[in-house]
C-alpha cells in the first residue's frame, strides 16, 4: 500500500487509461490537464505502486476462433492452503483458462474458459480440469452472448486526498 494518498488527477489518469490504454502520454496529459512530464511521473508512480498492473490488447474472441465461453464452478475435496495452491497452479497452466476465482458458496472455484467449440471444451474439461486430483465436481454454464466482458473499474469510491506531486 502506498504511503502517499492519491488525488483526483490520479483518478482521472486511471479512468482515461482504462478506456484508452494506447493513449500517448502527451494526449493523456492533455486529457487530464497536466504537463506531459507531470503526467508521466504520476503514471509511472501508479505503475510502481501496483495500481496499474499492466497494459494489454483486448481481443475479440470470435475473431480469434474462441467463440465458446464457459464458466465452470468447481468443488474440491481436502480443503487446505496447499490444496488450493495446487489447484490454482494447475488451472493457471491450462491455456484455455482465461480467468479463475476462489469463491464462497456451493463452489470453491469459478473458472472461465475460452475455447473454439464443444469438442475443445470437452477435451479441456476431461483431460485438464477433472484430471486435477482434488477436483470432485464441475458444473458448466455456457455463455450465450457476452454483453460486457471487462469494463473499466468504477473509481468513484477509490480513496483520494490531496497530495503534493
Amino acid at each position: 500500500m502506498p504511503s502517499t494518498p492519491y488525488d483526483r488527477i490520479d483518478r482521472a489518469i486511471l479512468e482515461h487509461l482504462q478506456r484508452h490504454g494506447r493513449t500517448a502520454n502527451v494526449d493523456l496529459a492533455e486529457a487530464v490537464r497536466l504537463s506531459p512530464s507531470s503526467c508521466l511521473r504520476r503514471t509511472k508512480a501508479l505503475e510502481a505502486d501496483g495500481v496499474i498492473s499492466g497494459y494489454r490488447a483486448e481481443l475479440d474472441r470470435d475473431a480469434v476462433g474462441l467463440g465458446l465461453t464457459v464458466f465452470i464452478a468447481l468443488r474440491v475435496e481436502q480443503h487446505s492452503r496447499e490444496t488450493s495452491r495446487h489447484i490454482e497452479e494447475k488451472l493457471c497452466a491450462i491455456p484455455a483458462v482465461v480467468a479463475c476465482h476462489v469463491v464462497s458458496g456451493e463452489a470453491d472455484f469459478l473458472v472461465e474458459v475460452a475455447v473454439p467449440d464443444l469438442a475443445a471444451y470437452e477435451q479441456v474439461l476431461l483431460d485438464d480440469i477433472l484430471a486435477i486430483g482434488p477436483v470432485r465436481d464441475a458444473r458448466s454454464t455456457f455463455a450465450i452472448r457476452t454483453i460486457r466482458s471487462r469494463g473499466p473499474l468504477p473509481l468513484d469510491r477509490w480513496p483520494t486526498a490531496a497530495r503534493g506531486r
